[in-house]
C-alpha cells in the first residue's frame, strides 16, 4: 500500500512537533469529522435506554427524555476522556458511552422490581456506588489487569452480544407481546427488509455511508413502515425543542445489595474492555497506552460513570468501533472527538432530536439489532481467537463460562428457587458468565502453575495428550 503524502510529512516532523493526538484541525474538519464519530455509535447509545425503558414500560414522551439523558451524559462522558481534568482522562480520541455490558443486568433488576417506578433508581444507585468504587479501584485495576486476558474477555463480550440477541428477536415481532399481531407476517418482513438494507449498505458501499449504515438503515426501514401504519410520529410532535435533562428525573437513587453487587460486576467488565480498547488505540494513534494512560483512562470512564446517574444516564464506557473509524480515516486528533462529544450534548438538550429515535417501529429495531448485537458478539469471538485457545485449560475456560452465561438465556426459570436478591446476579449470564471465566482462569492458569506447563497443550478432556490437527 501506498504511503500517503501527508503520512510521509508527519515522520519528517520534528520530535518537539506537536504529537497528532493533540493537533487542532480546522472548524470545519474537526465538526464533519466529529459528526461522523457520532454516527458510528449513536446507534450504540441509544440502544440501552430504548431496551431498558421499554423493559419499565416508559411512555413514548418518557422514553425519549431517557434517550435524551444518555445522549447528554455520553457527551459528557467523553468530554471527561478526551479533553481530561488533572489526573483524569486518557487523552485520547475516545468516544464514551452506554455500555451493552450493563443492558442485561439491568433488565434483569427491572425484572426482579416489583413496582416498576422503583426500577430505575435502584439501576441509578447501583450505577452511581459501582463508579464510584471503580474510581477508587482505577489505580489497582490497571496493574491486575493480567488476571483478565483475551480468554476472560472475549467470553464476556460473546456473552454480551448473545444475551442481547433476544431483545432484537423480541422487537422485531412487534411492540406489544399481548397483542394478536405479535409476532406476525408484517411485523417479521419489516425486521427482515431493515436487516436487508443495512447488510447491503455494509456490502456496497464505502468509508462514511458504511459507518452509518446501522442508521441509514433504521430511516430507511422508519419510512417503509409508513404505508402499513406501525410509524407513530407522535413523541415528536410532543417534546420540546429545547430542555435540560432534569437531575434524578425517575426519582432519588436507592441503593440495593443485590443490584449493586451486579453493577461491579459490570464495572469489572467495562474496566476491562477500555483497558483493551485503550491498548489498541495507543498503537492506531502512535501514542502507545502506558500504566499511567490507562489509570487515567479508567478515572474517566468510572468517574463518568458516576456522575451520569445524576441526569438519569447509564454506565459509559468507550466506543470500540470509533477506535475503527480512527484507524480507517487517520484522523487522530483527541479534539476531533470532543466535538462529537460536543454534538452529543447538544442533542441531549434537544428532546425533539432525541425523539426522533422513539419514532422508529419495533420491527424495524429488530432488524438493526440483528447486526448491532451480533456484531458485539462477533468482536468477542475475534478476541478469543487470539487468546490462545490451542491451550486445553483456555478451552476449557470458554467452554464451561460460555455454558454458565447462557442458562438464564435458554433457561430464564433455572434459578427460580433463589432468594430474589440473588436472582438479580444469577439472572445476568453476563455477570455469572464473567465470574465463572475469571475464576476459572485463575484456578487453571495462575495458581499452582509453573510457566511451562501453562505452554503445555493438552486435551480438553485427557491430560497429557496434544490437540489433534486436521489437515
Amino acid at each position: 500500500m501506498a504511503t500517503h503524502p501527508a503520512s510521509r510529512d508527519e515522520a519528517r516532523q520534528p520530535a518537539e512537533s506537536t504529537h497528532p493526538v493533540d493537533e487542532k484541525l480546522p472548524a470545519l474538519k474537526m465538526a464533519t469529522s466529529g459528526l461522523q464519530h457520532v454516527a458510528a455509535m449513536y446507534a450504540g447509545v441509544v440502544a440501552p435506554p430504548l431496551i431498558v425503558g421499554a423493559a419499565v414500560g416508559l411512555s413514548g414522551t418518557e422514553l425519549t427524555f431517557l434517550t435524551g439523558a444518555c445522549l447528554f451524559t455520553a457527551g459528557l462522558a467523553t468530554f471527561l476522556q478526551t479533553l481530561g481534568i488533572w489526573k483524569i482522562g486518557a487523552r485520547l480520541p475516545f468516544v464514551n458511552g452506554v455500555t451493552f455490558a450493563g443492558v442485561a443486568p439491568m433488565t434483569a433488576i427491572v425484572a426482579s422490581t416489583k413496582d416498576k417506578s422503583d426500577a430505575l433508581p435502584i439501576i441509578f444507585g447501583a450505577v452511581i456506588v459501582a463508579g464510584l468504587l471503580g474510581f477508587l479501584a482505577a489505580p489497582v485495576f490497571c496493574k491486575a489487569v493480567r488476571f483478565f486476558p483475551p480468554v476472560v474477555t472475549g467470553t464476556v463480550i460473546t456473552l454480551i452480544g448473545v444475551s442481547l440477541l433476544p431483545v432484537a428477536f423480541g422487537w422485531a415481532q412487534g411492540p406489544n407481546p399481548a397483542a394478536h399481531d405479535y409476532g406476525s407476517a408484517e411485523y417479521l418482513t419489516l425486521a427482515g427488509i431493515t436487516l436487508v438494507i443495512v447488510l447491503l449498505l455494509r456490502r456496497f458501499t464505502r468509508g462514511f455511508v458504511k459507518q452509518i449504515a446501522v442508521l441509514l438503515g433504521l430511516i430507511a426501514g422508519t419510512i417503509i413502515a409508513i404505508p402499513f401504519g406501525v410509524t407513530d410520529f407522535g413523541p415528536v410532535a410532543d417534546a420540546d425543542v429545547v430542555g435540560f435533562p432534569t437531575p434524578f428525573h425517575f426519582g432519588a437513587p436507592q441503593f440495593h445489595v443485590a443490584a449493586i453487587v451486579s453493577m461491579c460486576v459490570v464495572m469489572v467488565v467495562s474496566m476491562t474492555e477500555s483497558t483493551a480498547d485503550m491498548l489498541a488505540l495507543g498503537e492506531v494513534v502512535e501514542r502507545p497506552a502506558n500504566e499511567e494512560t490507562i489509570k487515567a483512562g479508567l478515572r474517566a470512564d468510572t468517574l463518568g460513570s458516576a456522575l451520569s446517574p445524576l441526569f438519569n444516564g447509564f454506565m459509559c464506557s468507550a466506543f470500540a468501533q470509533n477506535i475503527g473509524l480512527v484507524a480507517m480515516t487517520r484522523i487522530r486528533s483527541r479534539f476531533v472527538v470532543a466535538f462529537g462529544g460536543g454534538f452529543l450534548v447538544l442533542m441531549g438538550l434537544c428532546p425533539m432530536a432525541a425523539s426522533l429515535i422513539a419514532v422508529v417501529p419495533r420491527p424495524v429495531l429488530g432488524g438493526a439489532g440483528v447486526v448491532l448485537f451480533g456484531s458485539v458478539a462477533a468482536s468477542g469471538i475475534q478476541t478469543l481467537a487470539r487468546a490462545g485457545l490451542d491451550k486445553d485449560n483456555n478451552v476449557l475456560i470458554v467452554a464451561v463460562s460460555l455454558a454458565v452465561g447462557v442458562i438464564p438465556i435458554t433457561v430464564p426459570e433455572f434459578y427460580h428457587a433463589f432468594p430474589e436478591t440473588a436472582r438479580i446476579v444469577l439472572d445476568s449470564g453476563i455477570s455469572t458468565g464473567c465470574v465463572a471465566a475469571v475464576v476459572l482462569n485463575l484456578v487453571f492458569n495462575h495458581l499452582g502453575k509453573s510457566r511451562k506447563e501453562e505452554r503445555d497443550v493438552t486435551h480438553p478432556m485427557e491430560a497429557g495428550e496434544e490437540i489433534a490437527v486436521v489437515h
